[in-house]
């Protein structure tokens, strides 16, 4: 699949609330505790737009959102952003698409950032896998205060190359 990635606009905000919903669902975290009961969400135009929050979104050749990911600082721990709802349909799965946006995710996010945390569920081994092969590190304990007290696999990646 053929992805154009490109920031988020109003015109979007629906289709990746959609997108997010079906993939919690998909994995049992249409509940409590997880993005299901995000205040914000579906404001994604409205939200992310600053240099410290940014959101992408992954076109089909039909223009269609198939996927979404951004970032935003971690309540709580300075330097540290959360790579933030990154979600994409089951057929955008394998297909390169979650590779450009998380790599355009943590290309930006390095700028003003030095270290990239996230939150997922055990039961979401695929994506456990993809993290792991774009450089996160599983960690043992919860960072910040995300409010998604479900999420029970938490990784981070330094953004910025140690300096001796």
């Amino acid at each position: 699949m053929k992805a154009k990635i490109r920031e988020v606009e109003q015109r979007d905000n629906a289709a990746v609330e959609a997108i997010i919903r079906c993939c919690l669902k998909e994995y049992g975290g249409d509940h409590e505790g997880t993005a299901w009961c995000d205040p914000d969400l579906g404001r994604f135009s409205e939200i992310y737009g600053t240099p410290q929050m940014r959101y992408w979104v992954a076109e089909d050749e039909t223009e269609t959102v198939v996927g979404g990911a951004g970032y935003g600082p971690l309540p709580g721990s300075p330097g540290v952003c959360e790579l933030q709802k990154m979600y994409t349909l089951p057929a955008a799965r394998g297909t390169g698409v979650a590779h450009a946006l998380v790599e355009k995710v943590l290309e930006e996010a390095g700028r003003y950032y030095d270290l990239c945390y996230l939150e997922t569920f055990g039961n979401m081994k695929r994506a456990q896998r993809f993290y792991e092969k774009h450089g996160f590190v599983r960690s043992a304990a919860p960072m910040g205060n995300t409010g998604h007290t479900a999420c029970d696999v938490f990784f981070e990646k330094p953004l910025k190359e140690a300096t001796a």
